[in-house]
């Protein structure tokens, strides 16, 4: 007879060792539990990784740390990323309870305070992230709009009402990860769109462009000050606030499928991102905007394509981790 602590539910995975059954524990919740495939979670993760946020990284990491400090910022980046991740996601079953939150791990871990400390933690990341994505869907909004329109009346805080508005239709039709199944390939081939877009038309432009500026500029306290904000820009590019929360939606081995999540993340997920950011500063140096789509040159309807496609994105990106 297996006892069970109020408000658990079991989840049984094979004991190799032991060559048995063996019953993990996981907290009653609202969120499907060990219903998705470790490839779903990857193209997750991918997803968020390519977010519309790659568009500025260029100007805003590239720009500041130039060729060496930001190639290498990168990979110590991705590389530190990675193992932190993977700490995490086998610590998913520590105790004998799978742990699908960030706070109750850490309580775990730590005593309550910790709890209540990441809760709290997890929630002001998860919001800025969120402000980050309707702040730049609505940029993208209006730099569709701008294509079109010769004289232009409407401004930035109206286009982030309508992506606004329009996030919160999506949200309500998505009530959990789970939910997200349908839109993973909508929300790939949306970042395919822009990211190939943008690489084309910065590659067009930096072919046909005059020797270009990689030089740092700006005085040596300004330096200062930028370096370090390009330098939490490397570690924002591969924030994922949710890993115990991704995790608990995988069937059974949930630490293995989600290492091998992880490893298609940070593989085959980082090489759009990787090319549009050395792409985007090849072609602009020093000129990189924060919005690569407004550097590049190019037919109208290939940059409203690629406008819509970031907007879209970033609503689908919004809900993810």
């Amino acid at each position: 007879m297996i006892k069970r602590e109020p408000n658990m539910i079991a989840d049984d995975k094979f004991d190799v060792e032991g060559d048995r059954f063996s019953t993990v524990e996981i907290p009653e919740t609202a969120h499907q539990i060990s219903s998705d495939s470790w490839f779903q979670a990857g193209v997750v993760l991918t997803s968020g990784v390519n977010s519309v946020f790659v568009l500025g990284y260029s100007g805003t990491i590239m720009v500041h740390l130039g060729w060496i400090g930001g190639v290498v910022g990168l990979v110590l980046a991705t590389a530190i990323s990675l193992y932190a991740n993977m700490l995490v996601a086998k610590l998913h079953e520590f105790r004998g309870k799978r742990h699908i939150r960030y706070r109750d791990l850490a309580a775990e871990i730590y005593g309550r305070k910790a709890y209540y400390l990441t809760w709290a933690l997890q929630y002001v990341n998860l919001f800025m992230i969120n402000i980050g994505f309707l702040i730049l869907g609505a940029s993208s909004l209006k730099a569709c709009y701008v294509l079109f329109v010769e004289e232009v009346t409407m401004k930035l805080p109206y286009f982030t009402a309508i992506a606004g508005f329009v996030c919160i239709l999506f949200a309500i039709s998505t009530p959990n990860l789970s939910s997200l199944r349908v839109w993973l390939a909508c929300s790939t081939i949306l970042s395919l769109i822009y990211i190939v877009v943008a690489s084309v038309l910065a590659a067009k432009d930096g072919m046909n462009a005059p020797p270009r500026d990689y030089s740092i500029h700006g005085t040596t306290a300004g330096k200062i000050f930028t370096i370090i904000g390009a330098s939490s820009n490397l570690m924002f590019a591969f924030n994922t606030g949710m890993v115990p929360e991704i995790q608990a939606t995988l069937r059974q081995p949930a630490v293995e499928n989600m290492l091998k999540a992880l490893y298609f993340q940070f593989t085959i997920g980082v090489v759009p991102m990787y090319a549009i950011i050395f792409i985007g500063y090849w072609a602009y140096g020093a000129s990189a905007s924060t919005y690569l789509l407004s550097n590049v040159s190019g037919p109208v309807w290939v940059k409203a394509a690629a406008n819509i496609s970031a907007f879209l994105q970033s609503v689908i990106a919004l809900h993810l981790p």
